[in-house]
């Protein structure tokens, strides 16, 4: 299968900008990486944080355009450009003479609630309902550790992105048996697979685990999810078994840190 790179379009030209006390507003001012994601969207996701925050409340006038490059110590187009994204969001309202003043807040919702039965994980998934983009498919061996189950005969690998209105939230690698795989390779190929393993006929998941590690993105990662490079992720290795111990289902998926959400009942 064709890999499909990730889009550059719109990568910020020219070397990745030096921080100093001179241009960037003092030792302490944010560092900005060179990445896929263009400075002023860095920018951008810096102050829409501080409005979710309410670091920046309703009503709230904005620093001074100077004050920001100060700040920040970026040019000030990229200030501008940042602050045009957050108005055509309706997170701020520039005007004439007075400033720039928020009027919005952002969406507090969350594509993928982290659950505890497989039942719900299913659910979650045909909810979201993700467009799937698949990036690479092989027949390949799973990197599984020594207890987490025996390996069946073959795998076959796919790794894919999800999005969400255009909007990527997860890089996903899958390992499937590949005697699964081949009852129903167009289904697999085209839809999420934990629906499709829970309502396959005469196939029985005994156990599913997983695990959720907050972690920083690499720069691949952040290519793929329009992220800058070690913004923050959640990682989640999912791990299902059939009654004889044998991995059916492996697949280690990375979710931007905005997509997702960990709700528990705590025991008094």
């Amino acid at each position: 299968m064709q890999r499909t790179a990730p889009s550059r379009a719109g990568r910020a030209s020219g070397p990745p900008v030096r921080a100093s006390t001179r241009d960037r507003g003092g030792p302490s001012a944010p560092r900005f990486l060179d990445s896929a994601v263009p400075r002023y969207l860095q920018l951008a996701d810096l102050m829409r944080q501080r409005i979710a925050r309410g670091t920046w409340p309703h009503g709230h006038r904005l620093p001074s355009l100077e004050a920001l490059i100060d700040e920040f110590g970026v040019a000030r187009v990229t200030v501008r450009q940042a602050i045009d994204v957050l108005a055509r969001e309706g997170l701020v309202s520039p005007q004439q003479g007075r400033g720039t003043f928020v009027t919005g807040a952002p969406s507090r919702e969350r594509i993928i609630n982290v659950v505890t039965t497989l039942a719900e994980l299913a659910r979650v998934y045909e909810d979201t309902q993700p467009r799937i983009v698949n990036i690479d498919e092989s027949v390949g061996s799973p990197p599984l550790a020594g207890d987490e189950g025996t390996a069946a005969p073959s795998y076959a690998f796919m790794r894919r992105v999800h999005l969400r209105a255009g909007k990527p939230y997860c890089v996903i690698n899958i390992w499937l048996d590949e005697r699964i795989f081949r009852k129903s390779p167009a289904a697999f190929r085209s839809q999420t697979v934990i629906p499709l393993l829970s309502a396959m006929k005469g196939l029985r998941i005994a156990t599913a685990h997983q695990v959720l590690t907050i972690a920083s993105a690499d720069m691949e990662v952040a290519g793929l999810l329009e992220l800058p490079m070690n913004a923050p992720v959640a990682e989640v290795r999912r791990v299902f078994k059939d009654e004889a111990g044998t991995v059916i289902y492996l697949a280690d998926v990375t979710y931007r840190g905005d997509a997702i959400r960990l709700e528990m009942d705590l025991k008094p």
